[in-house]
């Protein structure tokens, strides 16, 4: 049996961001099936087609293309900034969707995840990021949807999830996007 690798890109740099503690959530999970990582975004600079066209993108590029190249998946944890997505996610997004035709991102499955301290749960970065995430022929699953309002009340004063009914919910989610996953993976492979 192959194990799956998932790559979880979190839209929060900030230290104590609860996107990144709902991430650590993922990765504590065991499953031999699937492997999760979190893939570093934060030392992307802004994507410039320049780099690409100069035949010299900057050496954060090149590791993060390679690094999305071998994965089989996608897990976007994030929140809500200004009824959209974090700038950050965006642009690892465009980076790694570059040069044109070599989108490392292309037929991978994956799944949204967006949060608030607000009671909407991020719906619109939710929304905003899936217009992306179709446009450069990522798969995301389509139900369950994932919004988790209140974020700060789902998280102990240790770091961790902590309400039962956050962590089943996140458990079904991660059921969820496993199969999907291994559905668009068969596919593909049938191909």
């Amino acid at each position: 049996m192959s194990t799956y690798q998932v790559g979880i890109l979190v839209g929060s740099l900030r230290k104590e961001s609860y996107n990144k503690k709902i991430a650590q959530f993922f990765l504590e999970q065991e499953n031999p099936e699937f492997s999760y990582n979190i893939v570093n975004i934060s030392d992307l600079p802004l994507y410039n087609q320049d780099f690409d066209d100069d035949g010299d993108p900057p050496a954060s590029y090149s590791r993060f293309r390679d690094e999305i190249a071998v994965l089989d998946a996608f897990l976007f944890v994030t929140p809500e900034y200004n009824r959209s997505i974090p700038a950050v996610l965006k642009n690892a997004i465009d980076a790694g969707s570059r040069p044109y035709g070599q989108s490392k991102w292309d037929g991978k499955p994956a799944a949204v995840l967006s949060s608030s301290i607000g009671a909407i749960g991020g719906f619109g970065a939710n929304h905003h990021l899936r217009q992306s995430l179709v446009f450069v022929n990522i798969l995301p699953m389509q139900q369950p949807e994932a919004y988790l309002g209140n974020v700060q009340d789902c998280i102990g004063s240790d770091g961790k999830v902590e309400l039962q009914k956050t962590k089943d919910f996140l458990l079904s989610f991660k059921k969820a996007f496993e199969e999907w996953s291994k559905k668009i993976i068969y596919e593909k492979g049938q191909d």
